[in-house]
C-alpha cells in the first residue's frame, strides 16, 4: 500500500476514513518533494541527475517522479507529435528519449497546460519506468516503481498457534510463526519450513515481484491453486521471512489460536510486473 494506491488513505479502496463532516472529493492528487537524489539511466548513460524531484501520488497509481527539465541532459528529449489529456492535469506532451545510440518513443511526458493549483509540476518531466535502463537513489537501483515513503513493513515474532488444513490433512502446525504487517493489508502469517508438510506443497509456475520484499514463489495445495507462497531469498529489510511459507486463507483453512482466518476484502495485490531489463539477480540483491 502507498498513499494513493491499494488501500491507502487517498485511494478508492481506503480501509480507513477521514473524520470530517463532508466526504473528500473522489480524486485527490498529492505532490511532495522527494528529498532524495534520483538519477535515471538510459542507453547506458546518465540522462537525469536531480536533488529536486517531486513525487506525484495519483489515485490508483504508483508514485511517479517528476524531474526539472533543467536537470535533464542535453539532446536527450525529442518532442513527439503525440499528445494526450490527463483528466486532472490537462494537456500532456510526449517525448522520444535518445541516448547512447538508443531511442524509445513515448518514453517521457510533460503536463503543459497545468491548472494553477498544480503548478508544483510546472517545468517538470516524468520518464516511463520500464522504458529506462533504471532509476537510482544515489547509487542504488530502485526497482518496480518509485519508492513510496508511506509504505511500511513490520515483522513480529509470536507464540500463537497457527494451523493450516486441507480437509483432514494438516499442512502446517506452528507455535512460532512470524506475522508480517504491511501498510494497508491484513496481517500475513509466515511459518518455518520445519513446521510445514512440504509433501503437501506442489511448486506452481510463475513468480511475482514485490518492490519491498523481493521475488515470490508459489505452491499449489490439493485443489488450491497458488495457495501458498514463499520469498526464498527475501530482501535484507524483510530477511526474517526468507524461506518461510505463508498461506492464502481463501484457498486453504488457516486457524490462528483455533479461530479460522478469512481473506479480508481488498487484499489482492495490484500487479505491475517487473522492470524492463530487470534480471533475477537484481530482484534478490538491489544495488549490489
Amino acid at each position: 500500500m502507498g498513499l494513493s494506491w491499494q488501500q491507502g488513505p487517498l485511494a478508492a479502496g481506503a480501509v480507513g476514513r477521514f473524520l470530517i463532516p463532508q466526504p473528500l472529493p473522489e480524486r485527490l492528487l498529492f505532490a511532495e518533494p522527494l528529498r532524495r537524489r534520483m538519477r535515471v539511466k538510459f542507453g547506458g548513460a546518465w540522462i537525469v541527475d536531480s536533488e529536486d524531484v517531486v513525487l506525484l501520488h495519483e489515485p490508483g497509481r504508483y508514485p511517479v517522479a517528476y524531474f526539472p527539465l533543467t536537470d535533464v541532459a542535453a539532446d536527450v528529449l525529442e518532442q513527439a507529435e503525440h499528445t494526450t489529456r490527463h483528466r486532472d492535469l490537462g494537456a500532456t506532451s510526449w517525448y522520444t528519449v535518445r541516448a547512447g545510440g538508443q531511442s524509445k518513443q513515448r518514453a517521457a511526458w510533460q503536463h503543459v497546460d497545468l491548472p494553477d493549483h498544480a503548478e508544483d509540476l510546472k517545468g517538470r518531466i516524468a520518464f516511463a519506468w520500464r522504458a529506462m535502463d533504471g532509476f537510482f537513489e544515489e547509487d542504488q537501483r530502485i526497482v518496480g516503481h518509485a519508492a513510496d515513503a508511506y509504505h511500511r513493513i513490520d515483522i513480529r515474532s509470536t507464540s500463537r498457534h497457527l494451523v493450516v488444513r486441507v480437509g483432514d490433512q494438516v499442512v502446517a502446525d506452528s507455535k512460532r510463526p512470524l506475522v508480517l504487517y504491511e501498510s494497508g493489508f491484513a496481517p500475513r502469517w509466515y511459518v518455518p519450513r520445519d513446521d510445514v508438510d512440504e509433501a503437501a506443497l506442489t511448486k506452481a509456475e510463475g513468480q511475482t515481484f514485490c518492490p519491498y520484499k523481493g521475488l515470490a514463489s508459489y505452491y499449489d495445495i490439493g485443489g488450491g491453486k497458488r495457495a501458498a507462497w514463499s520469498y526464498e531469498d527475501a530482501w535484507d529489510e524483510v530477511h526474517r521471512v526468507s524461506g518461510m511459507v505463508s498461506f492464502e486463507p481463501d484457498e486453504v483453512e488457516v486457524f490462528l489460536d483455533g479461530v479460522r482466518l478469512r481473506l479480508e476484502p481488498g487484499q489482492n495485490v495490484v500487479s505491475h510486473g517487473v522492470d524492463r531489463n530487470l534480471d533475477l539477480d537484481e530482484t534478490r540483491a538491489p544495488g549490489k
